[in-house]
């Protein structure tokens, strides 16, 4: 899978980033529209993965002010592709990323669909609440990765 990151709100890549979460959160998870489409897209980090050059896979990064903490939302692989190792390599491209462009980034947090967990837990992270929450109607919990 080939990557390319979105630093700068670049809206004709974005919108490859917006064509696969449209397919897997609103048309498959029946998300709302407004909740996926939040409005912060402009502001955030986007990472996108393609192959063959077409749009595979997306994860946004949203970073704290101070730099030490990344947040990754918004992790999509579409259906056809699923199950062929694509999240491991679009997460390990992440990590790659903080720590060899923001090595002040201590830590890599998200918010996993609870079906999405053992995925997350292969690649080191842990739950931060027992207690899980609704988002968008679906089970979530946080989950956190140490960095450093």
């Amino acid at each position: 899978m080939k990557f390319t990151w979105v630093l700068d709100g670049d809206t004709s890549i974005l919108k490859d980033a917006f064509d696969i979460r449209k397919k897997v959160f609103i048309y498959e998870q029946h998300v709302d529209p407004g909740i996926e489409l939040d409005g912060l897209d402009q502001q955030l980090i986007h990472l996108i993965g393609y192959i063959d050059n077409r749009p595979v896979a997306t994860a946004r990064i949203n970073l704290n002010d101070a730099k030490t903490k990344a947040k990754i939302q918004r992790v999509a692989v579409i259906k056809e592709h699923r199950g062929q190792g694509l999240g491991f390599e679009l997460m390990e491209e992440i990590e790659r990323w903080a720590k060899e462009t923001n090595p002040s980034i201590e830590v890599l947090s998200l918010s996993a669909q609870d079906p999405a967990i053992p995925f997350y837990e292969k690649l080191n992270y842990r739950i931060t609440n027992e207690k899980g929450y609704l988002d968008a109607n679906i089970p979530h919990h946080d989950m956190e990765k140490q960095l450093n």
